[in-house]
This record gives structure tokens, C-alpha cells and sequence, in this order.
């Protein structure tokens, strides 16, 4: 399934896409098709609830789905037209947002660093998320922002010391993440949550897509452009560290929680290292595309 949390008639909703052009209200669907629901699911007041009830939460969506295409008055009435509503970030209101560095050979070679051993952990602030069609805003104590194409992982589980084999079936599913990056504060501070966190920092969307929908999430093309000229392309099955390796690996130390991020880093052609640099301008246009997942687009604006 294709999961998404929209704002439709001014209030913030959430549901899936039904069908290409329709956005199904996972809520009203469950009320219109007058669904049994003795644990409260449909009292969910965002995607994060929803999926703090685990695998309950996955099998409900994709009865509801079921039987809304069985049901076309149902559907008439639970569904919206895709140009009715505005994306947004598909997990408003994550507890975390963890970052992994130099995940893939490429990126480590061009920056001129080691490849890491182990899985670099990072954190961006929640206060930098945005959704889709939301503007990146330049900060005016940065003039090297750079934008950085990524799969991010979305928990389903809570919880620690997950295995390789476990971490599979603690994941929701997969969205799309671009790590903003203010180079010049990175590099001044000598470390990376400053300079990775400033606030519009963090966009996600449009859609968390389930692995059953998805397929292997280390087989998918991932590209950036900015005005529509191309900058990063690769595919994840380049990455050092797959996810399952990734959730396991943080779980050994960080209790990790429904609807956390994990961004999981980013391929080679990232500005700060062309010749020479290029870095975001007001008025650009950055998109990030992900096989099987849609693309991300945000304009960048002067803040």
C-alpha cells in the first residue's frame, strides 16, 4: 500500500492512495464501510497512531482497501480526487529522525574520507521536517546548502536489540527523504546535527510505501535534480548497510519507536564535492525520485 497524510477541506487527514488519482480517507473508509473495530483503530488521529497498533494496523488498511474496490458507492463517498488534497509529510510527528553517513562507496570516494566500519549514526531535528511542495528556506548563516537524495526507512515497531531477520517485520515501510545539508556549519562544527537540522532541513513524502507493494528496497533507482538537471543517480543496492542491517544495528543501543525515520544516506554527485561546488539558490527547484515511490519536490526559497 501506498500510505499518505493529506490535507483535504483545510483539516489534515490520512488514508492511501485507492487508485492512481484518488486518495482514500483511511478513516471515513473504515466508517462508511461500517468496519468492525474493537481496538479503536479508526479513532487514530494521525498515520503514527495508526501504525503504533503494528501488523493489526497493516491487515485493517488493506481490508478497507479491499473492500472499497468491492463498494463503489463506498468509495465515492471515502475517496478524493489527487488534485483535491496537498500532500504532506507521510509521519507528521516522528520521536526521531536518525541519519546514516557515507552509506554508500561512491560518496565516501568522493568526499576523499574512509569508508566507515560501521554504520555512522547521526540525528536531524524533528523541527526540520516538511512535506512535499514545501519550501527548503536558505538560512541566513549558511551560504553552501546542499541537497542529498535518500531512502528512509519508517518504523512500525517499538523497541530494541532487533535482529537481521526481526528487522523486516518491525518496518512500516519506505518514504522518501532529502538530508539538507548547510555545508558550511558541517564542516565548521566538526560534526553534523547543526548543520543537517536547520529547520525545512528534513523533507519526506509524498507516499510510505508497505514492502509487499514496494519489493526488495535495495533494488530501487534513486535519483536528484535540480532544475531538472541531474545531479545524483544510483540504485540502493549500492548502499553499505541495507536497512535491515540498519535497524538492527541502531536497535543495539536506541529504543526504536513507531514512526521514527531512518534516513538511510545518500549516493555520490552531491554539490559540495563537484568542480566546481554547487549549492541551492533561491527560486530552484530540487526533486527527489524513488523507484516505486513517487518523487519528492520542493522549491528553495531565501529565509
Amino acid at each position: 500500500m501506498k500510505f499518505c497524510t493529506f490535507v483535504y477541506d483545510g483539516e489534515s487527514r490520512f488514508g492511501f492512495e485507492f487508485q492512481p488519482g484518488q486518495i482514500a480517507n483511511l478513516i471515513e473508509a473504515g466508517r462508511v464501510l461500517q468496519i468492525p473495530d474493537p481496538n479503536n483503530l479508526l479513532e487514530s488521529e494521525n498515520l503514527k497512531a495508526w501504525f503504533s497498533n503494528g501488523r493489526e494496523a497493516l491487515q485493517m488498511a488493506e481490508k478497507i482497501s479491499s473492500l472499497l474496490h468491492e463498494n463503489g458507492e463506498a468509495a465515492n463517498l471515502a475517496c478524493y480526487p489527487h488534485e483535491s488534497v496537498r500532500l504532506l509529510a507521510p509521519i507528521l510527528n516522528p520521536g526521531k529522525i536518525i541519519a546514516i553517513g557515507l552509506n554508500y562507496h561512491d560518496h565516501a570516494q568522493e568526499g576523499k574520507v574512509q569508508v566507515p566500519e560501521n554504520p555512522l549514526i547521526f540525528c536531524k531535528f524533528s523541527t526540520s521536517l516538511i512535506g512535499p511542495e514545501d519550501e527548503i528556506r536558505l538560512p541566513a548563516i549558511s551560504q553552501k546548502v546542499d541537497p542529498e537524495a535518500e531512502l528512509c526507512v519508517v518504523m512500525l515497531e517499538t523497541g530494541r536489540n532487533f535482529s537481521y531477520e526481526e528487522a523486516r517485520n518491525v518496518i512500516a515501510g519506505y518514504t522518501i527523504g532529502n538530508d539538507v545539508s548547510a555545508r558550511d556549519l558541517q564542516f565548521s562544527d566538526k560534526q553534523w546535527v547543526r548543520g543537517k537540522s536547520c529547520d525545512t532541513f528534513a523533507p519526506c513524502g509524498p507516499f510510505l510505501v508497505t514492502e509487499d507493494e514496494l519489493g526488495d528496497p535495495h533494488q530501487l533507482d534513486i535519483s536528484l535534480r535540480v532544475n531538472e538537471r541531474a545531479q545524483q543517480s544510483d540504485n540502493t543496492r549500492n548502499m553499505m548497510f541495507d536497512c535491515y542491517s540498519l535497524v538492527s544495528y541502531i536497535s543495539q543501543a536506541i529504543t526504536l519507536e513507531t514512526g521514527d525515520l531512518i534516513f538511510t544516506g545518500t549516493p555520490s554527485g552531491v554539490g559540495v564535492y563537484r568542480d566546481p561546488p554547487v549549492f541551492l539558490q533561491s527560486g530552484d527547484v530540487v526533486e527527489v525520485t524513488i523507484e516505486k515511490i513517487g518523487t519528492l519536490r520542493n522549491p528553495v526559497r531565501d529565509e
